[in-house]
């Protein structure tokens, strides 16, 4: 019956947006961790393999419940890539410009900007959203920045590149609930060359520096 029912629906201009919609529901309920395409498929009335023929894998079925017109952990890996490829050697050295650029460039499209401001605001005041952030953002972006910070970034411990790609983190949802949240002058009226001459080497310090206290 399963199988006969996703059979009709393939071909049903509907499908795509049912999946969506049951995707939004099930990562508002279980977080982003807790959703499951055999879940979010049964809600939706389809096979699992459907979700992932519309949609490809987990994370692109996010982006598309938030309407965001970019998937951020291959944008993130991306991009990284593309920059190794361009600087060679001298990339690790750059990786703190290299992020505050990328991130800036996706949050400069107002469409993208929209959908990630209000998960910021939800996730500042409701603790299902919160929960949906930080589970996002540990599962996609994090994975894709401590991949980056290598053993050939002079770090060969998980645990640690793991600790030093969550501090990005911090420091990269705090840019943008300062610049777009709060609009706090004069973050919000920066250039984005000025905010990664700015916090470029913070986030350098973060992933490649000495963080111990001593």
């Amino acid at each position: 019956m399963t199988g006969a029912r996703s059979g009709r629906r393939a071909g049903d201009s509907g499908t795509r947006e049912a999946i969506v919609t049951a995707a939004r529901r099930r990562f508002a309920e279980n977080g982003y961790d807790g959703a499951t395409i055999r879940g979010i498929a049964a809600d939706a009335g389809v096979d699992p393999a459907l979700v992932l023929h519309f949609h490809g894998t987990k994370e692109r079925l996010f982006a598309a419940s938030l309407q965001l017109t970019v998937v951020p952990g291959e944008l993130i890996t991306s991009v990284l890539a593309a920059e190794r490829r361009r600087l060679g050697e001298e990339f690790t050295g750059h990786l703190g410009e290299i992020v505050v650029r990328s991130v800036l460039t996706v949050w400069e499209k107002e469409d993208a900007r929209a959908s990630f401001v209000g998960m910021l605001r939800s996730a500042a005041t409701n603790e299902q959203a919160a929960r949906m952030l930080r589970e996002f953002v540990t599962t996609t972006i994090m994975t894709a920045l401590s991949q980056a910070v290598g053993p050939d970034a002079g770090e060969p411990d998980p645990a640690t590149r793991r600790y030093r790609a969550s501090l990005v983190a911090s420091q990269v949802i705090g840019l943008a609930f300062t610049r777009y949240v709060l609009q706090l002058a004069p973050v919000t009226s920066a250039s984005a060359a000025e905010l990664v001459a700015a916090i470029g080497p913070t986030i350098q310090r973060y992933l490649t520096g000495d963080l111990s206290s001593g």
